[in-house]
């Protein structure tokens, strides 16, 4: 299961959880829910997970580091400012909004059900491997960090 550690771009796999949640919403239509609004709501929610993911690839670019995911060993410095203070991951909790937003579009608790998925697969192939090489370059003030700021919020 290595092999698959730092291999997918996470944007390949939000599109591919977002074509699935699509097809499991298609499959399996005794799981829709209605929702007041809901096109607002998931407007919102993309929004949001949007915003989040940008001020992360901002904070990234003004630090002048890496923002390629699959190359972590690249990383120049350690970003704690901006939305850093508030989550260690703030362009993979910005897609994961996106999906969020993507299942209440849908409006499938089957293609919601997709959701921990997500987060499982980033956590074990793309979160914990990058964090393996922040400490490796980072040291102590990786650590520091990663008891002062949470994983995703």
């Amino acid at each position: 299961m290595n092999a698959l550690e730092l291999k997918v771009p996470p944007l390949l796999l939000v599109i591919l959880f977002g074509v699935a949640m699509w097809v499991v919403s298609r499959l399996l239509p005794a799981g829709y829910f209605a929702i007041p609004a809901r096109l607002w709501l998931s407007a919102a929610v993309l929004a949001v997970g949007a915003c989040i993911a940008l001020l992360g690839v901002l904070e990234f670019r003004t630090a002048g580091t890496t923002v390629d995911p699959r190359t972590p060993h690249q990383s120049d410095s350690l970003v704690v400012q901006g939305v850093y203070r508030y989550t260690r991951n703030p362009m993979y909790l910005g897609f994961l909004l996106m999906l969020v937003a993507w299942a209440l579009f849908l409006g499938s608790v089957f293609a919601a059900l997709l959701l921990p998925l997500f987060i499982t697969y980033m956590n074990r192939f793309q979160i914990l491997p990058e964090e393996r090489h922040m400490r490796i370059l980072f040291g102590e003030a990786f650590e520091r960090y990663r008891s002062q700021v949470r994983r995703w919020l």
